[in-house]
């Protein structure tokens, strides 16, 4: 199978899985490209940005026609985690690539955890100006450093933090995502003139057009199912990830 076909497969996948839970892409994005495609972790946390920033600008676009993305509150969240998504994208430059896969695979285990919880796990709190601006600055610390989006973080805590219905917390995740991505692509502007672009621009195209058959997907099927199937996979690799930081 060529490398072409393998990013054309690879990024369909992540696109259902966005669009079909509206994150947790970039938790198969990076291994994809690391396993299957051949990137250092260092360039599949650059490319992951690259891709989950593109293929979220869709979902958000369905988000906005519908009224479920709360864009002031989304900003002004996502302003909080900017300059850490930046230096995040900066210190990511520098460190080795065993670390980086051992924390991307810690926070992947993370990942499958919280989407194993049983509903109702997420409570709505009183939000503060600090705890607002600490997770904020939490999420773009995480995209900065391991190239993930965030949703998966994202959804929650804009739930718990700032008592966002599902839905409106689904769609404002997709803002978040979006500009901590951009914020930490800035911070890694120049390791991306080395990434192969003939390998990204075939995975991202075939991730925009399967997250809307994600959407689709996801209306057939339980949301919660759809959770626990994913957060299996993630689990599995997590696993993988950490015995190759470790061995």
């Amino acid at each position: 199978m060529t490398v072409t076909v393998l990013a054309l497969v690879a990024g369909a996948l992540v696109g259902l899985v966005l669009g079909g839970l509206g994150g947790g892409g970039s938790m198969l994005a990076v291994p994809a490209l690391v396993y299957l495609l051949g990137f250092s972790p260092r360039e599949a946390a650059g490319a992951a940005l690259v891709i989950v920033a593109l293929t979220s600008v869709g979902g958000l676009l369905a988000h906005l026609r519908t009224g479920t993305c709360r864009c002031r509150a989304g900003a002004l969240f996502a302003v909080a985690g900017l300059p850490f998504a930046a230096a995040g994208g900066l210190v990511s430059a520098r460190l080795p690539g065993g670390l980086l896969t051992a924390g991307f695979a810690a926070v992947a285990a993370l990942a499958a955890w919280r989407m194993l919880l049983p509903d109702g796990s997420v409570r709505a709190t009183r939000a503060s100006r600090g705890r607002v601006a600490a997770t904020g600055a939490g999420l773009g610390t995480l995209t900065g450093l391991l190239g993930v989006g965030g949703g998966f973080l994202a959804v929650p805590a804009l739930v718990s933090v700032l008592a966002f219905p599902m839905a409106e917390a689904a769609g404002t995740s997709l803002l978040v995502i979006i500009a901590n991505a951009l914020a930490a692509l800035a911070g890694r502007s120049g390791s991306l003139a080395g990434l192969d672009w003939a390998v990204i621009g075939p995975f991202t195209g075939a991730a925009v057009l399967g997250a809307w058959d994600g959407k689709r997907l996801a209306a057939r099927f339980s949301g919660a199912a759809l959770q626990r199937a994913f957060a299996l996979v993630l689990l599995a690799v997590a696993a993988l990830m950490f015995l190759d930081a470790v061995l």
